[in-house]
């Protein structure tokens, strides 16, 4: 009888290294390929020293936990697959629709913006400061509506002095006291954009507007792109379902503290 030393020792984990290299290689090593050498294994060992029992239990429940790991994580990556290639199509959706993203670039056309902030947890008060593209402020907002949630204002495009500004790009910032990296309370701004197109080069895919380029996981409510006044609210919009949003006018109008009032509604300076 044929002798082979030895060869129950190592062999799980000898096992696991081939199957990865299989795996490269497109020649797996298999349960019927296991179980053949563990026959071999049984035929050829030695009858004074005899395989123990309880190690041929162990190894053959070793190698079933290692065949389910390995058949687990092709199907996590597989259900990785699946979801990224739903993400693509979701943003191709997107193409000639009106977004509500997070970002700080938005575009003033003449007559007024629609931005927006996001409130997390509770502030007592609430600075808009609106740039231009050279990073000077020309309008500094304070809106009323501070409750938790994703809020959008109508700013009417007017400086601190009253004037109309011209059209094109500016910038926004959203600030309240005591929010931050290291607090609970965080706001951050809002922007509308109309998604042009997008690019799904990368591991993301990407929404190409005219404020920039954005994550699909930015998206906070999606809206059909029609033209009309800003302080309108549309009709047929959608919105997030877990990220309500509310809709408030505010118009610069500058008191002894260089700080603007916000109205509800009308519009109309205070």
């Amino acid at each position: 009888m044929t002798y082979i030393p030895g060869i129950s020792q190592g062999y799980t984990a000898a096992a696991a290294a081939d199957r990865q290299k299989g795996d490269d290689k497109g020649d797996k090593l298999g349960l019927d390929n296991f179980l053949t050498l563990l026959v071999a294994q049984l035929k050829n060992q030695d009858p004074l020293n005899p395989t123990d029992a309880t190690k041929f239990t162990s190894q053959l429940t070793q190698y079933s936990q290692l065949e389910q790991s390995i058949n687990m994580n092709k199907n996590m990556k597989e259900l990785l697959d699946i979801q990224k290639s739903s993400d693509r199509l979701s943003a191709l959706s997107l193409i000639d629709k009106q977004v509500l993203v997070q970002g700080s670039s938005f575009r003033l056309e003449e007559g007024g913006a629609r931005i927006g902030y996001q409130v997390n947890g509770d502030v007592s008060d609430l600075t808009i400061t609106i740039r231009n593209q050279g990073g000077s402020t020309v309008a500094t907002l304070h809106p009323s509506d501070l409750g938790p949630g994703n809020h959008t204002i109508t700013w009417d495009g007017l400086d601190r002095n009253g004037q109309p500004l011209p059209a094109g790009t500016y910038e926004i910032s959203a600030t309240a006291p005591g929010s931050g990296d290291d607090s609970k309370s965080t706001v951050v701004p809002l922007v509308y954009a109309d998604v042009t197109g997008v690019d799904m080069s990368g591991s993301e895919a990407l929404l190409l507007t005219r404020n920039g380029d954005f994550k699909l996981s930015a998206v906070q409510g999606v809206y059909e792109q029609k033209k009309r006044q800003p302080s309108e609210p549309g009709e047929g919009e959608e919105q997030s379902p877990d990220a309500p949003v509310s809709d408030t006018t505010v118009s610069t109008a500058t008191d002894g503290e260089g700080r603007t009032a916000a109205s509800a509604g009308s519009g109309g300076l205070q």
